[in-house]
Order: C-alpha cells, then structure tokens, then sequence
C-alpha cells in the first residue's frame, strides 16, 4: 500500500515529556519525516518520555515499524520512556502480529501514556 507520501508531525512539550503526533500513512517513503522528528526530540536534554501518539495514523508498514523499534532501542540506552498512545486496530494489530505488543507500552489515550 502506498499513500501520497505526506506524512505531518506535530510536537508539543509538557515538561519532561515531549508528545509527536504522526497524521497519515507511515511507509517507506514517510517514514523519514517520523525517524527525524523521534531524534530530534531524543536527544533533547530534560525529555524523560516520548510518546508517540498514534490515533491519526491509519497504516503502516515494515519500515514505520522498524522506526518505533529502533526508537526504544534509544529509549532504553538513554534510560528513558518510549510510550505508544491510542493506535488504531490496524496498527495495533500490525504490532501484535509482530509479537511487539509485548516489547513496546502501548496504552489506549494520550492522557494515560503522559504519566505511564
């Protein structure tokens, strides 16, 4: 599946936790624009928790995928929190299939990740 390869990143700070919020498809030609958001904002001194919400994001692929995984392997060496908020079914079931369910912390609404 291919999208019109727009892909919006929001950002927003509340304290030590910044919040990326991806609007469109995540596939091979978006995935860019998410893995240099999720850097920017983790190399940002004072940011203990990213999350990631992903109620405006309707699919993705292998390679969004392989973005959130390589962006909790940051997440885990900088001693800080990667959580997922709100996927809808079909990328939630896209990491479920992926047995990733299991490995990310994944929770159903933005307000819930802002304190997990």
């Amino acid at each position: 599946m291919s999208t019109n390869g727009k892909l919006d990143v929001q950002t927003a700070i509340a304290g030590d936790t910044a919040i990326l919020t991806p609007v469109g498809d995540i596939d091979i030609n978006t995935q860019p624009v998410l893995a240099a958001a999720i850097k920017q904002r983790q190399t940002e001194n004072g940011i203990i928790r990213l999350v990631i919400d992903l109620t405006g994001v309707s699919y993705m692929d292998s390679s969004g995928v392989a973005t959130l995984v390589q962006a909790l392997q940051t997440a885990r060496k900088r001693n800080t929190k990667l959580v997922l908020a709100a996927p809808q079914q079909r990328v939630l079931t896209i990491l479920q299939i992926a047995r990733l369910d299991s490995v990310f912390r994944i929770v159903g609404d933005l307000e819930s990740a802002k304190s997990v």
